[in-house]
């Protein structure tokens, strides 16, 4: 027997979170045909000593959905190990819609998840109308790493109703068309049904995105559909009740209720906040309250702090105020040049400080920092000094702290602001819950102003091998085998023979995520922050060596991964 892959000499840690062991492991044909020492011959071998060989990390939330477009490697995600992604949620999704109708579809996107306009224009080429037409677009792309997607419900909205998808209810005709739709994309392949109720959640206008406009019930109607059907998950964007517990409740009962009377399995993102620290943990008990009433529901947990980056390469808070208006039209060296000016800097911090009309950020854009809680992030893992503790350090304003730290770097260094999730014991207890799944990179979305590709890496750097608070075979459970089963990927997260050959090979010592970097490698030129990571010698997607030691090899083995109701057919 000649084996298309072998990975010798490497110690297994197989996903199902039962002890690592020592073995090879075989492919033939995109399937792992063998585990143990292997004697026959191989095509390609990779030498796995020293190492550890799990199965791709699996990420349930992203927004890859206009990247595959122009990025057929799947970056940053491909980068920390991530061999399956599922795109299309909170309601945002390039289809169902036609070209001729494509403004209405990048309305509710561009802002909502910072995904440039221009780059939409320029790098898609859009030859689709249904979701089922999307879905086989998708499958000709060139793709490295494999892809699922929710059809979401703001594209339905606008594919059904046009303009009054933004302010108005559907007619009889319009819902039932929405319907048929939704069906139509889960007898294609869609792996569920999203959809967002947050305020975070605008348009470039400041007006809520389509899905935003829809009553309960008409939610209720739509998951009706995957209810019927007996197939698909239903991913949320949570409502904002605040601190009123009852308004809370209200809307968690809706949601128990939503998951028991379809049959479904629902799922939505939950983070800890300083500012309201007691808001996370009744989602929780909701969960099993819900299972024990007989319905599904799990919470996407983060492994870390939801960070804005801000730098003088890409964004700052002051951007649109007086004098910085100006100064940062300029080229970087420009920038540069003024900020060494004592009378411009002064004007600078003036301008900063000062009282300006401005709109509230939503989501993750700018706002008015808060410098007890703005890190210098001059390194990946830290510790991070506030800029608050250095200005009372160095006896000066904040704002002009910020300005020499930029110098002292030459613009080249991040301002880190947590927005939720800075209470690092909430995110492990979240992050161990029984019905969590560790994932919500965004990958994406929001590229100029996040950046958490990484956290599965984070994840092996950080709480194991630094903090020690898990062991690398829970670890690669909770990025592989959990995500992996519950979105229904029955044939990936776990390294058993029969299995998709979906691999990874990493020095447990010395993976890591690297610094965050910007780049205008969009198409039309649009920026994005990337990272990539450190101690990962091979990804392997169906069976093929996609990256080596960082580097991609040429090829595009991944797939589209449809959803149940295609693959039973």
């Amino acid at each position: 027997m000649t084996y298309d892959l072998i990975i010798k000499n490497g110690t297994v840690i197989d996903g199902s979170g039962l002890p690592r062991y020592r073995a090879d492991v075989g492919v033939i044909g995109g399937k792992i045909a063998h585990i143990g020492r292997i004697r026959e011959s191989a095509k390609q071998v990779i030498d796995a000593e020293g190492q550890v060989v799990t199965p791709g990390f699996v990420d349930g939330h992203t927004h890859m959905d206009a990247q595959i477009n122009w990025d057929p490697l799947g970056t940053c995600s491909v980068w920390h190990g991530i061999t399956t992604v599922v795109m299309g949620n909170c309601g945002f999704t390039l289809a169902p819609c036609a070209a001729k109708d494509k403004a209405l579809v990048v309305r509710n996107l561009e802002r909502a998840e910072d995904i440039s306009g221009e780059a939409m224009a320029a790098g898609i080429d859009w030859d689709w109308e249904t979701f089922a037409d999307y879905l086989n677009t998708l499958d000709r792309l060139p793709k490295g790493i494999n892809y699922s997607g929710y059809v979401g419900h703001s594209a339905l909205r606008t594919y059904a109703m046009g303009e009054r998808a933004f302010s108005e209810a559907p007619t009889g005709d319009e819902m039932r068309a929405m319907k048929a739709e939704l069906e139509s994309a889960m007898r294609a392949g869609a792996i569920g049904f999203s959809t967002s109720r947050t305020r975070n959640h605008q348009t470039p206008d400041g007006q809520p995105v389509a899905s935003r406009v829809a009553t309960w019930d008409e939610v209720r109607a739509l998951v009706g559909v995957l209810g019927d059907l007996d197939a698909g998950i239903v991913e949320i964007a949570n409502e904002e009740a605040g601190r009123d517990s009852q308004a809370q409740r209200e809307y968690q009962v809706r949601l128990r209720d939503l998951a028991v009377e379809s049959g479904r399995p629902v799922t939505f993102g939950m983070f800890s906040s300083r500012r309201a620290p007691d808001i996370w943990p009744p989602y929780f008990d909701l969960l099993d309250e819900t299972a024990a009433m007989g319905g599904r529901m799990f919470i996407q947990a983060h492994s870390r702090a939801l960070n804005v980056l801000m730098s003088f390469e890409t964004r700052l808070p002051f951007d649109k105020f007086p004098v910085w208006k100006e100064l940062r039209k300029k080229s970087l060296a420009d920038q540069e040049a003024g900020l060494r000016d004592p009378v411009l800097r002064a004007r600078l911090v003036e301008s900063a400080n000062g009282n300006h009309e401005e709109k509230q950020g939503v989501g993750a854009e700018m706002r008015r920092p808060d410098y007890d809680w703005l890190l210098v992030m001059d390194s990946v893992a830290g510790p991070h000094r506030t800029v608050a503790d250095l200005a009372r350090e160095r006896g000066k304003d904040p704002v002009e702290v910020m300005i020499e730290v930029a110098l002292e770097h030459k613009l080249k260094v991040f301002f880190r602001q947590p927005l939720f999730n800075e209470d690092q014991d909430h995110v492990l207890a979240m992050m161990r819950h029984p019905r969590s799944v560790v994932t919500f990179s965004d990958s994406g979305a929001h590229v100029s102003q996040i950046m958490d590709s990484s956290l599965q890496t984070h994840v092996l750097s950080h709480w194991v091998r630094e903090k020690g608070a898990l062991s690398l075979e829970e670890a690669v459970r909770m990025l592989t085998l959990e995500p992996a089963t519950a979105w229904g990927f029955d044939d990936r997260g776990l390294i058993r023979v029969g299995m998709a050959a979906d691999l990874i090979v990493f020095d447990p010592a010395k993976v890591a995520p690297l610094m965050p970097e910007v780049r205008h490698d969009l198409p039309a030129g649009a920026r994005r922050l990337v990272q990539k990571a450190a101690g990962i010698s091979a990804t392997v997607v169906n069976g093929q060596v996609l990256m080596r030691n960082g580097e991609h090899t040429g090829v595009y083995p991944g797939q589209l991964l449809r959803g149940p109701l295609a693959a039973a057919r």
